[in-house]
């Protein structure tokens, strides 16, 4: 447009500068119709009903380009004959404008539409996060086109999320630009959507995991994109603290036996036989537990150490102080190895191999072997006085 029509209007004024009427009724034939055919393209593009992650990508280049361009589409057809370029190209923009509110539509309606009942083994990520999320990334490189054809889109209606939904908005918020409230509510369709897929999992503990792994997932691409500017640092806040809540319900969940096979008060006074008993208990709770969560996986490096610390930290400690104050009541070094397997430096370490996703259920012979060395590392694990 701005090599050929552009050079033809300037050769036209140039050339019959002594005409009006022959300089516009010139320009008018030998553009008119090339012009129409071209600004009319993109309107057949709009009306293709076919959905595709592309398709939006294109209507919105589309969009832009005649957008970006429009001074320069109403000074080259300025002439009253050259209306009808002028009234396509507003037609287009129209028309793409619709369309992508449809496909955002039709985004909305794929995520709520996944079917798959198919479990994340060891509550990693599911596709449907990935994918959703690296959809939302790039429309958000788009957002100034976006704020001009959502401005006056009406807000989605809330009702259509359930009730019970634990991503209710927490607010309100009739100030938000109707950019941040579409974004947030694509986002909040796809949390409602990993929700429920959660409750799949037998395990409940693993269903947090699951939740938290893919939330931290979400905020992470927020965090990194243009969707940080768009839906603002106190979203990030609150997601995050949605975050530690699911890890906070996850703990007790997947270790609360370790931490019960414990006396409260780790110090105080008991017999040979109850601290046995307790040493006892903690070994076959903890080694449960231990090959039990060395299935999960958690992606995001920060997340994973966060839980780490967390759980090991409070773990050790408790453990450390009933270790050195009952160590000796069990007997003497050859009676204590009978019934003490870990030593609180043992704890630790086995923690430092958690959620790698290093063990699951449809591991490989090869895994299996694996496994078994380090179950009997477990047992063989040395005492240390």
């Amino acid at each position: 447009m701005r090599t050929l029509f552009t050079g033809e209007r300037i050769l036209c004024d140039q050339v019959f500068a002594t005409s009006d009427l022959i300089k516009e009724s010139c320009f008018t034939e030998i553009s008119k119709e090339a012009a129409i055919l071209l600004f009319g393209f993109p309107e057949l593009v709009a009306k293709t009903k076919k959905y595709s992650q592309e398709k939006m990508f294109r209507v919105l280049d589309m969009y832009s380009a005649i957008s970006e361009d429009w001074k320069e589409i109403e000074t080259i057809f300025s002439f009253e004959s050259t209306s009808t370029v002028r009234l396509q190209s507003l037609d287009s923009l129209v028309r793409l404008s619709e369309s992508i509110r449809s496909l955002l539509m039709d985004f909305e309606s794929t995520i709520q539409k996944d079917s798959s009942k198919t479990m994340i083994p060891g509550g990693g990520l599911h596709p449907l996060t990935i994918s959703s999320m690296n959809y939302l990334t790039l429309l958000a490189d788009y957002s100034n086109i976006l704020t001009d054809i959502i401005s006056d889109w009406p807000p989605p209606a809330k009702s259509t999320l359930p009730a019970s939904f634990l991503f209710s908005p927490d607010s309100e918020d009739s100030t938000a630009p109707a950019i941040s409230v579409r974004f947030a509510w694509l986002i909040l369709v796809l949390l409602c959507k990993l929700d429920g897929k959660a409750k799949h999992y037998k395990d409940v503990s693993l269903s947090y995991l699951f939740l938290a792994n893919n939330l931290q997932h979400v905020i992470s691409r927020v965090r990194t994109s243009n969707l940080h500017y768009i839906l603002g640092e106190e979203w990030i806040t609150k997601h995050e603290a949605k975050v530690k809540q699911f890890t906070s319900n996850y703990e007790p969940l997947a270790w609360g036996e370790v931490f019960a096979s414990l006396p409260e008060n780790p110090t105080a006074p008991i017999t040979a036989g109850k601290a046995k008993d307790c040493f006892r208990k903690f070994n076959a709770s903890f080694e449960n537990a231990y090959w039990k969560q060395r299935s999960c996986i958690v992606p995001d490096s920060k997340l994973r150490e966060e839980i780490k610390v967390s759980i090991g930290a409070k773990l050790v400690t408790l453990y450390r102080d009933f270790y050195n104050t009952h160590i000796s009541t069990v007997g003497d070094e050859r009676s204590a190895r009978l019934f003490v397997r870990f030593s609180p430096e043992d704890i630790g370490n086995y923690f430092s191999d958690l959620f790698y996703g290093t063990v699951s259920s449809g591991s490989s012979s090869t895994s299996s072997s694996v496994s078994s060395h380090h179950r009997r590392q477990m047992l063989r694990s040395p005492l240390r006085v």
